[in-house]
């Protein structure tokens, strides 16, 4: 099976074009008036930032989206879900705080802004998949609850997956606290103690209360941690490791399960669309927003999640490196970007398991608007 994957590029091609005239066409020739219906209730799902971070999705260009919806009398809302770490995304007053601190309020955006999980992540609805590590995964019952669908996702980076888009919007984003405990089950820190230094900042940064230090090296509570990989993203020594071979593709596989949950009962009724600018080394999650490693590309629109993340990832590889950035290897085109971020992650792990799930197909043919 082939699909059809949508690109507008970033340069204006007329007077009368721009941004937001680009994601209008987008999601009409992804044929979002044959999956929105009157009445439908309408999740779209986006990430709201971490507090710090500057490259989350635009709220104008959401706006886009939500008058789309509302043209075809659908009722959308914008959604994300509670984070399992302690931060300012933990719970959902600190959550909507951040939102409407980040342009995410009825007078940018038109639209109700929800936690789709509740005030404390209690919100779930048990879904049914088939996968090799789950028989079921907790969705947020807001999200499940919808009739449709419409995933915007800013495509970058990531320590654990390799890179952030589509299938890990679907599986993080749509999940619980505890369902993303669910698929970081297994994963654990280590800390190597010849290079560590004892300085103790991955103490303060541990959401969890993991990991201990006497001043001379540091330790993780094997029993309490989670695996969330904050402490890897911020130790100034690179002293902290995961099992990259054994543990980390098993939590992409447990990643891609809940994303064939989140889409469950959705058949033909989401359309994703993804934006393949200020492509960052790391998460929106982080509290910063380092310098992208690649140059702007544009959007994306799709009804296939795997097709359009193999789409941004091919993208991306065909784009010269900016030198400037942490990309650490890989800048010439064609050359993989993201494992020049993160050499031991197989993020395209995640694409081909998504085919094995019936998420999609690698297979795409991409169309120009």
């Amino acid at each position: 099976m082939v699909s059809d994957v949508f690109l507008a590029r970033m340069r204006i091609k007329s007077p009368d074009e721009n941004n937001l005239t680009k994601i209008t066409k987008l999601l009409k020739a992804a044929g979002l008036s044959d999956r929105i219906e009157e009445g439908d209730l309408t999740a779209v799902k986006l990430h709201f930032g971490e507090l710090g971070n500057d490259t989350y999705i635009k709220p104008v260009f959401v706006r886009q989206v939500v008058d789309e919806i509302k043209g075809l009398k659908g009722k959308p809302f914008l959604t994300d879900t509670n984070t399992m770490y302690i931060g300012a995304r933990h719970n959902a007053v600190d959550h909507l705080q951040v939102a409407i601190r980040h342009g995410f309020c009825y007078a940018v955006v038109d639209s109700p802004v929800t936690i789709a999980d509740g005030l404390t992540g209690n919100n779930t609805r048990m879904v049914a998949v088939k996968g090799k590590h789950f028989e079921s995964v907790k969705i947020a019952g807001d999200i499940a609850d919808a009739d449709a669908m419409i995933v915007l996702s800013h495509v970058k980076g990531h320590a654990l997956s390799g890179f952030g888009g589509a299938i890990k919007n679907l599986a993080m984003g749509c999940a619980t606290p505890l369902g993303k405990r669910d698929q970081h089950q297994g994963m654990q820190a280590n800390i190597n103690p010849q290079s560590c230094v004892g300085c103790g900042f991955c103490v303060t940064q541990c959401p969890f209360d993991a990991i201990r230090c006497n001043g001379k090296v540091a330790r993780v509570e094997k029993s309490i941690c989670y695996g969330c990989s904050a402490c890897l993203q911020v130790c100034p020594e690179n002293a902290i490791d995961f099992n990259w071979k054994d543990d980390v593709p098993k939590f992409i596989e447990r990643m891609v399960e809940y994303a064939a949950g989140a889409v469950a009962g959705k058949e033909g009724k989401i359309i994703y669309l993804s934006f393949v600018m200020s492509v960052t080394p790391d998460c929106d999650c982080v509290p910063w927003s380092d310098a992208p490693i690649v140059p702007d590309i544009g959007f994306l629109a799709s009804t296939d999640p795997v097709a359009i993340d193999a789409t941004a990832v091919d993208l991306i590889n065909q784009q010269p490196g900016i030198k400037e950035s942490c990309l650490h290897e890989h800048h010439a085109p064609g050359e993989h970007k993201f494992t020049g971020l993160w050499a031991k992650v197989d993020g395209e792990h995640q694409i081909r398991y998504g085919e094995r799930m019936g998420l999609g197909s690698r297979e795409y043919r991409l169309v120009e608007v």
